[in-house]
Parts: structure tokens; C-alpha cells; sequence
């Protein structure tokens, strides 16, 4: 009989064993989990500059393109480019809607924005005048046409009316 008890606990060692190294396990797997999601946050928050970067961009440059006297949105005319980060970038469409694209800039050289500008008649005033509405969508991720299938693109967007 007192050997039957002698096997009988040879068995708790290796419970023990395994019991320690799954909670060990457990506590290095919620650590690394917490690391993966610091990490994430912190390269979403970069990403989020460059694309709220990207759309504050666009508008500076659709407002300083549309200094008078020589805008490059008028009502009749004009020279169809604006002159943007030492580029001259074509303008698609025309009175009242324009839009542009700005790419391959940013800390990456991969932020881009896309810029549309709309002229509308604005009858609240006296004598009625002309209202613009700029609308700057900044991207953290595009190609030159400021397209991206890229599942983790972020979008920033800003609007200026005047």
C-alpha cells in the first residue's frame, strides 16, 4: 500500500510544471497583445498627421491660387493649372467646379490630396455676391492619381468657404 501512494504523486510535479507555464504563457501573450496595440496607435497617429497634413496642403494651395487678380478659377478664361509645391498641376473642369489633385509629398513622399472648388451665387447678401466653398480631402497613402487600395488609408478632410 505505501508504494501505491509513492506513484500516486508523481504526477503533481508535471501538473504543477504545466500549470505554471500556462499562466506564464497567458501573461506574455496579454503583453504582447497590449504592445501590438501601442504600436498600431502610435503608426495611426503618424498616419493621420500626413493625411490631415495633405489636406491642410490642398487648401493652402487652392487659396493661394485664387488670389486676385490672377486666380485660376474665374468665370471665363483662365489658365487651367494652378502652381502648387513647385509643380504646375492641370485643373479638371470649369465655372463653376474645378478640382485637382496633389500627390507624392508629406514626411512618406506618399500623402496626397484631392481639391475640388465651387463658386455658388450666394442671394443672402446685398448686393449678391459669390460664395466659394473649398474642400481639401487629404490622404496618409495614394498614388499619383491619389488612389489606394490600401485597407489602412486614412482620410482627413477640410473644408474653407469665403
Amino acid at each position: 500500500m505505501i508504494k501505491n501512494n509513492k506513484n500516486n504523486k508523481k504526477g503533481f510535479a508535471i501538473l504543477f510544471a504545466v500549470t505554471l507555464s500556462s499562466i506564464l504563457l497567458s501573461i506574455a501573450l496579454g503583453v504582447t497583445n497590449i504592445a501590438l496595440k501601442e504600436l498600431k496607435f502610435s503608426t495611426s497617429a503618424k498616419a493621420t498627421n500626413d493625411a490631415f497634413f495633405a489636406a491642410d496642403t490642398g487648401i493652402e494651395c487652392a487659396l493661394f491660387n485664387d488670389k486676385s487678380p490672377t486666380t485660376s478659377f474665374p468665370q471665363t478664361g483662365g489658365s487651367g493649372i494652378v502652381n502648387c509645391l513647385g509643380a504646375t498641376i492641370p485643373l479638371n473642369g470649369s465655372y463653376p467646379d474645378w478640382s485637382f489633385t496633389l500627390s507624392e509629398f508629406g514626411g512618406t513622399g506618399r500623402s496626397c490630396a484631392k481639391v475640388t472648388l465651387s463658386r455658388s451665387l450666394d442671394n443672402s447678401t446685398n448686393p449678391p455676391s459669390i460664395a466659394t466653398l473649398i474642400v481639401s480631402k487629404g490622404y496618409n497613402n495614394g498614388d499619383s492619381s491619389c488612389n489606394s487600395t490600401n485597407a489602412d488609408r486614412i482620410e482627413r478632410e477640410l473644408r474653407v468657404m469665403y
